[in-house]
């Protein structure tokens, strides 16, 4: 589907590659276009839902200034995805003997009465994730930030102790079976605690920064640096940080769950090639229309020609493997999942447990009221969503639940 709506009478124009968007998403969408430094136009995806200050599902592309909320609190997350040398007939009867091994090798938020876990799950830190964090860690690679931004670094984030862990919401892991019974595994998880510390502070920051200035904002989720100072620079940098960790982060969790998968099978297994990963909370610099910009992608992929991406559905329908279009409408994006259609109260108050029984039949997963939030009936129907956007992403392969681990 080509552009459905465009809104002109903003600043620039947003345009709109679905026909379902709320009144709350429409304006927000409208305020983000009224900004002074938003360049051209502003993208929405087919899974647009309302954000904290920007949408969720939106391209934002600006000229001389970043907004760390549009970015969010869990900057780099994202899908990894790699197909292994397995087939559905090799799964069968080994369904939750599998799940009880990726849960085991791969902390996660919640324990299985559904109350919360430490987040900083491990016990003892592998030595390879303790090796990366002696490199690559915010003290190691960028002192100078920490020095000047020492909350960044606050213990309660656990620093290394996230990194390999799933988290809550809605993170998982996720073995699927595509259309011709090959064996996938699909990860969905992000920067973790260190993340969420660093959008928080910095969203925190360009609030406080902007002083009396903060008024003229249509929302001050809009708050942001302007090119040219620290601040720019130091959110940059952080954001840069928290998305490479967030990559390592699902690298470490793949890593895991081919071991637990290989414990449990009585046969070989192996990836097969070097697999997809994909930010879709993210931001970077790229060249649109002529000039270069910075592009942010809120619950969005970049899907330049030929670009491999994964868009998820929700637990118990089908989520696909596709290869961006290079639609330049929409700044070379499509959507990064089927969206909420109602936020996670709303749904524990709609739905029952026996609604999720009987929305997640043939799925080995969780099914308590710790997921009940997570329902397929609150999300959007991905294949309404991927017909949306048919020009944006070409879909490649479909994917069918067999085992769910949700943080």
């Amino acid at each position: 589907m080509p552009v459905k709506e465009s809104l002109d009478g903003t600043r620039v124009p947003v345009k709109i590659f679905t026909d379902e968007v709320d009144d709350l998403s429409r304006r927000q969408l409208s305020n983000v276009a009224n900004l002074p430094f938003v360049f051209h136009h502003v993208a929405a995806m087919p899974d647009v839902h309302a954000g904290m200050g920007a949408t969720i599902g939106s391209v934002i592309p600006t000229l001389g200034a970043l907004i760390p909320a549009a970015v969010g609190v869990d900057i780099g997350c994202g899908m990894c995805a790699a197909r292994l040398t397995l087939s559905a007939r090799d799964l069968e009867g080994r369904d939750d003997a599998l799940r009880q091994a990726v849960e085991k090798a791969v902390p996660h938020g919640r324990t299985d009465d559904g109350g919360p876990r430490d987040r900083g799950a491990w016990s003892e830190v592998p030595n390879t994730i303790g090796a990366w964090w002696e490199r690559n860690g915010l003290q190691h690679k960028l002192p100078g930030l920490l020095a000047r931004h020492p909350k960044l670094l606050h213990a309660r984030t656990n620093t290394e102790r996230h990194l390999g862990t799933l988290g809550t919401g809605n993170h998982f892991i996720e073995l699927r079976i595509d259309e011709q019974e090959r064996v996938w595994i699909l990860i969905h998880s992000g920067s973790r605690g260190i993340g969420n510390r660093i959008g928080t502070y910095f969203i925190q920051r360009a609030k406080d920064q902007m002083g009396r200035e903060l008024r003229t904002l249509p929302d001050p989720d809009l708050a942001f640096f302007r090119e040219g100072t620290l601040d720019f620079t130091d959110y940059l940098q952080a954001a840069e940080w928290a998305q490479g960790y967030a990559k390592a982060n699902r690298e470490f969790m793949l890593k895991a769950v081919l071991e637990a998968v290989r414990a449990v099978m009585p046969v070989a297994v192996e990836q097969v090639g070097e697999g997809i990963d994909c930010h879709h909370n993210y931001v970077v610099q790229e060249r649109h229309f002529g000039t270069e910009v910075w592009i942010t992608r809120k619950g969005a992929i970049r899907a330049r020609s030929g670009d491999w991406g994964i868009i998820p559905g929700s637990m118990g329908t089908l989520s696909y493997i596709v290869r961006g279009k290079g639609n330049r409408e929409s700044f070379h994006s499509c959507a990064h999942g089927a969206g909420r259609r109602m936020g996670r109260q709303e749904a524990l108050r709609r739905f029952t447990i026996q609604d999720l029984a009987a929305q997640t039949v043939g799925v080995c997963g969780p099914k308590d009221r710790s997921v009940l939030d997570e329902i397929p009936g609150a999300y959007k129907d991905i294949d309404v969503v991927m017909a949306h956007q048919h020009d944006l992403a070409e879909p490649v392969h479909t994917l069918r639940h067999a085992v769910c681990v949700k943080g």
